[in-house]
C-alpha cells in the first residue's frame, strides 16, 4: 500500500497542501480531480521527493516502509513512479539508453536482446515509430508524444506504484485512446495508480475504483466513478 498521511507541503514559503490523506493498494486506480492550483501536482512532486516541495507535516509510507526523507532515486528502487505533467528533455540521451539505465538501476540485470524485443513491442502498442528508440528523449518532442513517451516508460519500468500526473492533457482523440490502453495494459493485481487528471475524458476509458476532489489543498470528496461524472455535469464550483 502507498499511503499518504496528513500530508501539509509547501513550496518557496507558500502552504499548498493542507492534511491530504490517502491510500492506495495494489491492484487499485485512484483518480484525483480538482481546478487549477488546487494542488494536484504539488502533491505529485512531494511523493516523489522534489526538492522544492517541503513536507512540513504528515508522512508517506511505501509497504510499510516511511519513505517521505528519502531521496527520489531511493523512492523509485522501492517501486516508486511518476509521469510528470511537463516531462523533461534530455538531449545527448537516446531513449533506448534512458529505458536501459533505469531498468538496470532499478531492477538488476537486464537481458539485451529480451530488452529490446519488449520495448519494440511496447513502443508498437503506442504507436511510436521506431525512429524513436535512437532520438533524445523528449527532445524535440510534441506535446503527445512526450505523454507517450512517459506511458512506455511506465510500462518498461513495471513500478508497484504510479502517479500519473496529468498524462492525459495536450492528446487528441486518438493520442488519448492510446495512452489510456497503455496504462490499462500496466493496470493489474501488481501495481496501484494514482490518476490525476483536470477532466473526466480519460476516466471514459480508464475506470477508476476511487475519486478524490482535491480543491485548496484537501480533499473535500472521495466516491466512486459517479463522482467524476457529476463533476463534469457540475463543475468545482460548489465542491469547494
Amino acid at each position: 500500500m502507498l499511503g499518504i498521511q496528513n500530508l501539509h507541503v509547501s513550496s518557496e514559503g507558500k502552504q499548498i497542501l493542507k492534511g491530504v490523506s490517502l491510500q492506495i493498494k495494489t491492484g487499485e486506480i485512484h483518480a484525483l480531480m480538482g481546478p487549477n492550483g488546487s494542488g494536484k501536482s504539488s502533491l505529485s512532486l512531494a511523493l516523489m521527493g522534489h526538492p522544492r516541495y517541503k513536507i512540513t507535516k504528515g508522512k508517506i509510507i511505501l509497504d510499510r516502509e516511511n519513505i517521505t526523507a528519502l531521496t527520489p532515486d531511493k523512492r523509485a528502487k522501492l517501486g516508486l513512479f511518476l509521469a510528470m505533467q511537463y516531462p523533461v528533455a534530455v538531449p545527448g540521451v537516446s531513449v533506448t539508453n534512458f529505458l536501459r539505465s533505469s531498468l538496470r538501476n532499478l531492477k538488476g540485470n537486464v537481458k539485451p536482446a529480451e530488452f529490446v524485443q519488449t520495448t519494440r513491442a511496447k513502443m508498437a502498442d503506442l504507436k511510436i515509430d521506431e525512429s524513436f528508440a535512437s532520438r533524445s528523449i523528449n527532445d524535440g518532442f510534441s506535446g503527445g508524444e512526450k505523454k507517450k513517451m512517459e506511458v512506455l516508460q511506465l510500462t518498461v519500468l513495471q513500478p508497484k506504484y504510479a502517479v500519473l500526473d496529468e498524462t492525459d492533457s495536450g492528446l487528441d482523440v486518438d493520442a488519448l485512446k492510446l495512452v489510456a490502453k497503455g496504462i490499462n495494459n500496466v493496470a493489474g493485481p501488481r501495481i496501484g495508480i494514482l490518476l490525476i487528471t483536470h477532466y473526466q475524458r480519460i476516466l471514459r476509458y480508464i475506470k477508476p475504483d476511487f475519486v478524490h476532489i482535491l480543491i485548496d489543498g484537501k480533499i473535500v470528496e472521495s466516491g466512486g466513478h459517479r463522482l467524476a461524472e457529476r463533476v463534469e455535469e457540475e463543475g468545482y464550483a460548489n465542491k469547494s
